[in-house]
Formats: C-alpha cells, sequence, structure tokens
C-alpha cells in the first residue's frame, strides 16, 4: 500500500510539472527550487551578433531522456520551453527560439539570429533514465565596434585619436607608441565606448604612427594609421561652394531679367497698333511708318546680340 502511494505521488507530481498552463509551469518550478535545491553546471558564453547560436545541456540521446526545459531569464522577460518524449512540447518564449535534434539525437536549443534582446540566463533541465543534469548557462553578445583614427590640434599640441564605438564587450585599443591614455565610456544599452588618445611630442616619428584594436567579434586586431583630422576642412569647405553656387545662381537671374525686358519691349513695339494716317496724306506717311518698323527691328536685334 505505501508504495501504491509513492507511486501515485511521483506521478501526480509529473504530471503537475508538464501541465501546459503557464502560471502552474511556474509555480512548480519554485516549489521544486526551495524542497530540493538543484545544483546547477554554470557555463559563459558569448556570440557574434546575428549569428545562429546552438546551445546544449546534455550528451544523451530522445532514446535515453524522459524531458528537457529551458527556463530563460533575459532583459525583458521571463519565459520557458520544453519537450517530453511523448511528443508534447510547450513553447512560452515565442521569439523565434526552438527545441532541435542533431543527427544523433542529441536536443538543443536553436536560436536562428542572435541578437541583443537574447542576451540573459538560461538553465536547462534534462531528465534521462537514471539522472539528471542541470546547466546555467550565461548568454552574452558580441558586436564590433565602428573604428576610427584621426591628428587633431588642442592646447597647441598636436594629439593623435583612436576610436572604437559602440562595441560589446569594449574594444583594447594600444599604440605603436609609448604614453598614451585610454577611457571607456559604458552606454546604457550595454555598449562601450572606448578612445584612447596620444600626446605627440617633438621628435617623435609620425609617419609611422599606429594604434591596435583588438575586439573578441574580430579574427585579426585591426590596425589604423591616423592623419590630419579632415573634418577641420569640411566647414570651409562648404562656405566655399555655397559661395560659389549663390554667384552663379546670382548671374543667371540677372541674365534671365534682362533677357525678359527685352523680349517684352519688343513684342510691346511690334504689337502697338500704329495710327491710320489721313486718307489724303497716305504717300507721306507710308514712307515714315516703314522706317520706324525699320529702326525697330534693328534695335531689337541688336539688343539681342548685346544680351
Amino acid at each position: 500500500m505505501r508504495d501504491m502511494m509513492i507511486c501515485a505521488a511521483i506521478i501526480f507530481s509529473l504530471s503537475e510539472a508538464w501541465s501546459l498552463d503557464p502560471g502552474t509551469n511556474q509555480s512548480t518550478s519554485v516549489n521544486s527550487s526551495t524542497s530540493s535545491p538543484k545544483s546547477f553546471v554554470v557555463r559563459n558564453s558569448a556570440f557574434n551578433l546575428g549569428s545562429e547560436v546552438n546551445l546544449t545541456c546534455s550528451n544523451k540521446t530522445w532514446n535515453e531522456m524522459m524531458f528537457v526545459t529551458w527556463t530563460i531569464t533575459l532583459k525583458n522577460k521571463h519565459c520557458s520551453i520544453g519537450y517530453s518524449n511523448e511528443g508534447r512540447s510547450d513553447d512560452l518564449c515565442k521569439d523565434g527560439k526552438s527545441l532541435r535534434n542533431t543527427s544523433s539525437a542529441q536536443s538543443y536549443l536553436h536560436i536562428s539570429n542572435f541578437s541583443n534582446n537574447d542576451v540573459g540566463v538560461y538553465n536547462c533541465e534534462s531528465v534521462y533514465t537514471g539522472g539528471n543534469d542541470n546547466y546555467r548557462i550565461h548568454v552574452d553578445i558580441k558586436v564590433g565596434p565602428h573604428i576610427s583614427a584621426w591628428l587633431e590640434f588642442k592646447d597647441n599640441k598636436m594629439v593623435a585619436v583612436c576610436k572604437a564605438e559602440r562595441g560589446k564587450p569594449a574594444a583594447n585599443i594600444s599604440w605603436s607608441h609609448t604614453g598614451y591614455s585610454s577611457t571607456v565610456e559604458p552606454g546604457l544599452d550595454g555598449f562601450f565606448t572606448v578612445e584612447s588618445r596620444l600626446e605627440l611630442l617633438e621628435g617623435m616619428d609620425k609617419e609611422n604612427l599606429s594604434c591596435a584594436i583588438r575586439h573578441p567579434y574580430w579574427k585579426e586586431e585591426k590596425i589604423l594609421w591616423p592623419k590630419k583630422q579632415f573634418k577641420d576642412k569640411i566647414p570651409w569647405l562648404c562656405i566655399l561652394i555655397v559661395a560659389v553656387i549663390i554667384v552663379l545662381l546670382a548671374g543667371i537671374l540677372l541674365f534671365a531679367h534682362k533677357k525678359l525686358i527685352t523680349l517684352r519691349r519688343c513684342q510691346r513695339t511690334e504689337t502697338s497698333p500704329s495710327k491710320s494716317p489721313p486718307t489724303e496724306d497716305v504717300e507721306e506717311v507710308e514712307p515714315y511708318a516703314s522706317y520706324v518698323q525699320r529702326v525697330n527691328s534693328i534695335y531689337c536685334s541688336s539688343a539681342d546680340l548685346f544680351t
């Protein structure tokens, strides 16, 4: 009788753990942690932005396993994904993560396009015949920074600057010369900006001056050779271009205005009605009218040539 009660209690606890109700899942995990604290194997992993990520917590195959549950704590939510050998599945994350099997039937959690929203703590519990595995994986992201280098004048001194912006984790900057200093500025979104400055003393070789930037996102370090800062010349260049454009536009508008005035003057002259001469002086007026018309034509033609 006692054995039957123990078996019934085990069956009841398993059915409660695999209930599809989210509230039941959360309360079950809390109860199990308070009644029998679990020991986790802790791992730290970091992945490149946009990469495909596969997380594993057991080398057992599905033939040996009873169920696997991933409890995930992210920056903006807490959810879980589970699967049993009976074909029952539960996905409370609903953000593209999925449980898959390798060709050898080993289970893993798949993230297709890793982003900053996937950073968090991933707890995995896999129960198989004869035991269980518990893993806690701290997952972080690797984002390559935007890099630049230049020379600038400050307090009558030339300074070489090397910068790595919005990387994760923070980049490491070093120079081919000694005497530099670096500052790390963390952003509110977890990204870092590193700036390294080197004051160039008299007699220092500026032609072979370079800075090296190292970051886990890259396989090899990046080498930059700072040159004279071009952005100091940009305002003067913009002012010169704008001035030239204004002069050209003014000339075009002035030319068009003079052309329009000349054309209107010619049209008025050609379309103005001529006074009808008296009938008795027709022969005397006609030579004068033809003379005026010829003079106006010559004036308009001359005006077109000069304009």
